[in-house]
């Protein structure tokens, strides 16, 4: 127990920088976005049948759905300080065990046990 105690001590920490590398590779993404919107904006040109390259439609596809993805990584991120906060980090959600430790090492942002997150399809 002692071994996981001093290990949670270092997770609020180690979130935090997982939760600021989102908010950097998020604010890239809306860079990207907005450079696509301009591209759009200023080109009148049919890109759609443009046999070179990317149209700009599936680029803007590509970069939200990875935007997405950080979005909804930095939501996992977010709720798993907030169960430091609360004291519950390292319980199941489901079952109130323990997680164990290898599984909070391998990810960080678990709310589940293993047996539960297999039952729910995780």
């Amino acid at each position: 127990m002692a071994g996981l105690r001093s290990g949670i001590v270092e997770v609020p920490r180690a979130l935090a920088e997982l939760s600021e590398r989102l908010a950097a590779r998020i604010a890239g993404l809306d860079d990207a976005l907005a450079q696509l919107r301009a591209e759009r904006a200023a080109d009148s040109a049919d890109d759609e049948h443009d046999p070179e390259g990317v149209t700009l439609s599936s680029e803007w596809s590509r970069v939200a759905g990875l935007r997405s993805d950080a979005e909804g990584e930095q939501a996992s991120v977010d709720a798993a300080l907030a169960r430091v906060a609360a004291g519950t980090y390292g319980t199941c959600v489901d079952c109130g065990e323990r997680i164990p430790p290898a599984r909070l090492a391998a990810r960080p942002t678990a709310s589940r046990c293993v047996a539960c997150a297999e039952q729910r399809g995780f």
